[in-house]
């Protein structure tokens, strides 16, 4: 499935269930104030998704005056993929980590934590910008930002519904607690299962194509190791509807979260890495 069919079936999954959440807070009103909402979001989800994940993240743009070795691996990788040189953002955070974001390769941002840059050597940051812009060259980054918009939507009226049952609308007796509670517990994991969607194979696939853009599939596996393991010592308060985007999981999940999680186990994608790094 191409990424602009995955575009327009999220898209309008949004609709739907916004729609359907509509209903049940409000009936037929609810459901056209829904639908306008809907496509608020739309539009605002295709033009500003990410704008909205690096506001999220208080990110701010790196010039080259600021950090001349993280724009000269950025500038140098983008010659060698064939691609224009994206924005480059800092995040200002302790935790490593890194992501791409973007409506197109012309519109395209690569962003770093300030924990990332203290932590790699060149050679792996390397890996890890290349792994980013195989993102961006695989297109994936709209995809990935939509997704992150639609997640946190859904994470919001889950929690809207959770005050509800909470508190009750006022003894409102059109009131539904069975589809209130459905709402609170499903709409998370149906966040997760959107952000699934979209992350597994594509964090794979990044992987090999980011590793021949650097040149090194060792540098990225090392990469890979130190990025989660430092993750755990030092993990990012981050949005969990933005989690898939990074290139290794922000915190560590647990139990039942495990099952859902949005990207591959770190030991697999290295040794696929390795794998690919046979005959060097």
């Amino acid at each position: 499935m191409n990424n602009f069919l995955k575009t327009t079936l999220l898209l309008g999954a949004l609709t739907g269930l916004l729609i359907f959440f509509g209903s049940v807070f409000g009936g037929r009103t609810g459901m056209i104030f829904a639908f306008g909402l809907a496509m608020v979001m739309n539009f605002g989800s295709y033009w500003f998704s990410d704008r909205i994940v690096l506001a999220l993240y208080r990110a701010k743009p790196v010039t080259e005056s600021e950090d001349p070795t993280l724009h000269s691996i950025v500038r140098n990788l983008s010659t060698r993929a064939g691609l224009p040189m994206p924005r480059v953002y800092r995040i200002p955070n302790p935790s490593p980590n890194a992501f791409a974001t973007g409506r197109n390769p012309q519109h395209a941002v690569v962003a770093v934590t300030d924990g990332i840059r203290q932590l790699l050597t060149d050679e792996e940051l390397a890996g890890v910008i290349g792994h980013e812009l195989a993102h961006i060259g695989h297109r994936d980054i709209l995809i990935s930002s939509i997704a992150a918009t639609i997640a946190g939507a859904i994470m919001m009226l889950a929690n809207m519904a959770r005050w509800a049952m909470i508190f009750g609308r006022g003894g409102d007796e059109d009131d539904n607690p069975i589809a209130l509670f459905a709402m609170a517990i499903l709409a998370p994991i149906a966040a997760v299962i959107i952000q699934m969607a979209v992350s597994r194979s594509r964090e794979y696939q990044a992987d090999q194509t980011g590793a021949r853009i650097a040149g090194d599939p060792r540098a990225l596996a090392s990469a890979l190791k130190k990025l989660t393991l430092a993750a755990k010592g030092v993990p990012m308060a981050a949005n969990p509807a933005t989690s898939h985007m990074f290139i290794v999981k922000p915190f560590a999940g647990r139990a039942l979260m495990e099952l859902f999680s949005t990207h591959p186990p770190v030991e697999k994608r290295v040794q696929r890495l390795l794998g690919s790094d046979t005959g060097r």
